[in-house]
């Protein structure tokens, strides 16, 4: 609120740029850079991490078949990779969303070279993940160099008891 002649009125600024009154009186505001980009660096952030959870099990499933399995060394460099190239991207988001102020000026263009290192990061953990996938396991049982079938189990679930309450006590 300001004050006009005494009285409380309401701002129609944002940042100094005059807000927009459509015909229906509804006040359109510009968008506020610094939210917009703390709601996308988190999607980004959470999505970063689902594929590095992926990684990270891949990993362990590649580590726990060990050497005999034919592509063991190129995923084990490949998903090497793209694990540090996903840690890469999500530093740099948390310096884009939480350190630096989208609205100075004077910071854009290291903010812009940041947010191009990011989406060149994340274009080549893409490329590598296809890659991965590419060369990962088909179906559940790999084969060796052996006749015999090596399984890879599945972690089973326990469900919770459906008389458990947020805290957890029964």
């Amino acid at each position: 609120m300001d004050k006009l002649n005494g009285q409380d009125i309401p701002l129609s600024k944002v940042d100094d740029e005059e807000a927009v009154t459509g015909r229906s009186g509804k006040v359109y505001r510009p968008i506020n850079l610094n939210h917009y980009a703390t709601k996308k660096t988190a999607a980004q952030s959470m999505l970063d991490v689902a594929l590095l959870m992926a990684n990270s099990s891949q990993l362990k499933t590649v580590l726990y078949v060990g050497a005999q399995y034919r592509f063991y060394l190129p995923l084990i460099v490949l998903l090497s990779i793209s694990i540090t190239l996903q840690v890469a991207v999500g530093l740099l988001l948390v310096f884009i969303a939480v350190k630096y102020d989208l609205n100075d000026v004077r910071k854009h263009a290291k903010l812009n070279r940041m947010n191009n290192a990011a989406t060149v990061f994340v274009f080549f953990t893409v490329l590598i993940n296809i890659f991965i996938t590419a060369l990962g396991f088909e179906g559940q049982i790999i084969r060796s160099s052996e006749p015999q079938l090596i399984a890879i189990q599945e972690p089973q679930l326990v469900p919770l008891p459906i008389d458990v309450n947020v805290s957890g006590v029964i």
